[in-house]
């Protein structure tokens, strides 16, 4: 299949590092976040192998010159992998064989933002779903997914490098059967899941030391903010932040 690659972050260079070494595919063209919100965009460049003029930004999507540029590709799929921008029908539309997008969630859980960090938060399912997109968030019919176990001991940073794992997995596994039409996507069930946004992890992030909290609720927030080199949780002395991580070490016997 002809396949336009839209990705960030090191799951988006490892997908098409392996994509390239399908012989029944071609990527005729990327798209990659703009300046100031990439993650590995260099290395996602440097795998496709592309020129310049099939290489493609985030935030000029919704132009009719890119829409047009892009149609002239001839794309048969969209791949998004760990993308962060809402797609247009418009978008969507250009390709015959729909746009697919790979979530590390267990949809319709966590849809949005950091469902790493929500699922010890809230207790929701953990894994990672591939689907098609819609002009929702996360909210198209599911292809695959797979869940992820949730310990005790894990933090945001230890789930999140779960996810990716798994997410990795997962596309390996079923590319071929979407390449072969051998998929039956089912409809989400949006009203059961959950829905967070990118500012929601500031009703969790400062502990006010004047309330009181739950053992458990408390130690929950801090092992999912735990995400180093990021700062996570904190409070206020004398009106400076003063910033958290927790460390959990099991009993060895």
């Amino acid at each position: 299949m002809r396949v336009l690659y839209l990705a960030n972050n090191n799951v988006g260079v490892k997908v098409i590092s392996w994509l390239k070494k399908q012989k029944d595919d071609e990527i005729v063209g990327i798209v990659i976040h703009p300046a100031g919100k990439q993650k590995c965009s260099d290395k996602i460049v440097t795998e496709s192998g592309l020129t310049e003029n099939e290489v493609f930004f985030a935030d000029t999507l919704w132009d009719d010159n890119i829409i047009t540029r892009i149609r002239n590709l001839n794309p048969d799929i969209a791949v998004s992998v760990y993308f962060g921008y809402i797609l247009k029908q418009k978008f969507i539309d250009i390709f015959p064989r729909g746009c697919i997008n790979l979530h590390p969630a267990y949809l319709p859980y966590n849809r949005g933002a950091n469902p790493n960090i929500w699922s010890i938060i809230d207790g929701t399912p953990a894994g990672v779903t591939l689907h098609y997109v819609n002009e929702k968030i996360d909210s198209g019919d599911i292809i695959a997914q797979k869940p992820v176990q949730v310990t005790v001991y894990d933090t945001g940073y230890s789930l999140y490098k779960k996810l990716e794992r798994m997410s990795i997995s997962l596309f390996k596994e079923i590319w071929p059967k979407i390449r072969s039409r051998e998929i039956h996507s089912i409809p989400q069930k949006c009203d059961e899941g959950t829905y967070h946004r990118v500012a929601d992890i500031r009703k969790i992030d400062e502990i006010e030391l004047d309330r009181l909290y739950k053992a458990g609720d408390l130690i929950n927030i801090l092992r999912a903010r735990t995400f180093p080199p990021h700062k996570g949780a904190f409070f206020y002395e004398n009106g400076k932040r003063i910033y958290l991580r927790i460390e959990i070490t099991p009993e060895s016997r």
